[in-house]
């Protein structure tokens, strides 16, 4: 069923006051049954709604938000200035632990969601992203579902039981698209001191952005790399017709893309549409840690506000501004860190604000997103170094190496007083 103001007296029926709504997250946002939340269901009180890490519809804004209490894990696209504002509480979290957080700290009455499909088995594909999408069908008392015919009918590792549906609603709605970041020469420099540490036959994690797409360009001459991630981009559909990523060689799932969400055009919705080799996977297959440690060659690629010379790293906050996430960063920097011949990267660049800014610090700004103990391999554009194993004061000689060399006389002068290394 198509239409706004009749979505709008389903939805009323099905939701009570105080409900927690758990709503698929990123380009998976139901977007027809979001707006008719926000426009037709004034009477039914605040609702708590979860939204995710990140969303990029403008559905929710601090202007438009019905009165109903918003909560999410991060603050990509949208995001940042539903924190920003207050109207959105921040919920720092470990993506994998976000199956154990739902229905219990975070409120999961209703699960709202996009579908695709169905399938020739008749259960429904969640099309652009699984992540937590499947908890909260568990756990949810009623489930909403927008089925859209533009969806890609993706290859889930688990489906959806059309049983399980309390209200389907029917769309033809775009859907949201996410062209991928362009790279520059200074991405391009951080990238060449990444790919050394990604052999063939290697599994990456990587996550969204300037800095992985030119370190994805990069691989181009690889072969048989495998992919074992929480999103993924356009640019992946390159690498795979390619012959890059194959997966012939990981441990889990070979022969398979695994991720958790699709970020991306026409392009890659199209590709995965009905393809076997790109599954769509919960987060307890993306990020749990038993999972991953059996990848030996998991090499994970994540990215920082800022670090500090020990190695600290800071993926959220700059001054009172909330613009990261904690996400599945320490997750994949755990695993990769620990795999047999993997690596664990954190890479971005030396400076913000055109250069006047270090970004390897003597004290972080923000909040420890992932402590030194767990860090493995930071990358700038100056260089790259693996911290792992190093004591202290090694630590911080290389890390003022990898900043900027018109900050590294005053890094050097704030070491020596924080650490006594010249």
């Amino acid at each position: 069923m198509i239409g706004g103001a009749s979505v709008a007296d389903q939805l009323r029926s099905h939701l009570r006051a105080g409900d927690g709504v758990v709503i698929s997250q990123g380009t998976a946002e139901p977007r027809l049954l979001t707006e008719a939340l926000l426009e037709g269901c004034e009477g039914i009180g605040p609702l708590e709604m979860f939204l995710g890490g990140g969303s990029f519809s403008r559905t929710f804004t601090p202007e438009r938000h019905g009165g109903h209490r918003l909560s999410g894990y991060g603050a990509v696209g949208d995001h940042r200035a539903l924190i920003d504002s207050g109207t959105m509480d921040l919920i720092p979290a470990h993506v994998s632990s976000l199956p154990d957080l739902l229905g219990r700290q975070i409120a999961c009455e209703v699960a709202m969601i996009q579908v695709a499909g169905p399938r020739a088995d008749g259960s429904f594909s969640y099309g652009l992203s699984s992540d937590y999408t499947v908890e909260a069908v568990e756990r949810a008392r009623v489930v909403i579902a927008e089925l859209n015919v533009n969806a890609p009918v993706s290859n889930c590792a688990v489906g959806l039981d059309p049983a399980r549906i309390d209200l389907l609603v029917e769309s033809d709605r775009p859907l949201l698209e996410l062209p991928c970041a362009q790279a520059g020469e200074l991405e391009r420099a951080i990238a060449s001191h990444v790919a050394p540490y990604i052999a063939d036959r290697s599994t990456l994690q990587i996550g969204y952005g300037a800095i992985p797409e030119a370190i994805l360009a990069t691989l181009r001459t690889h072969r048989d790399l495998g992919l074992h991630t929480g999103v993924i981009g356009d640019s992946v559909v390159d690498l795979i017709e390619a012959g890059v990523i194959t997966n012939a060689h990981k441990e889990v799932l070979p022969g398979m893309s695994v991720t958790g969400a699709l970020w991306g055009t026409r392009r890659l919705y199209d590709f995965v549409d009905g393809n076997e080799a790109v599954r769509l996977s919960r987060i307890v297959e993306t990020h749990d840690q038993a999972m991953l440690g059996r990848l030996s060659r998991l090499v994970t690629i994540n990215s920082a506000i800022e670090v500090d010379l020990t190695g600290q790293v800071n993926a959220e906050q700059v001054g009172q501004k909330y613009i990261g996430a904690i996400g599945g960063q320490v997750d994949f920097v755990r695993a990769g860190a620990r795999a047999a011949n993997g690596a664990s990267i954190i890479a971005l660049a030396s400076t913000a604000k055109g250069g006047s800014v270090s970004k390897i610090v003597a004290r972080l700004e923000g909040p420890v997103t992932t402590a030194r103990s767990d860090v493995d391999i930071i990358a700038t554009e100056n260089g790259a170094v693996r911290l792992k194993g190093l004591p202290l004061r090694a630590r911080v000689k290389a890390m003022i190496d990898l900043a900027d060399e018109r900050f590294r006389q005053q890094l050097s002068r704030e070491a020596y007083e924080k650490y006594g290394v010249l």
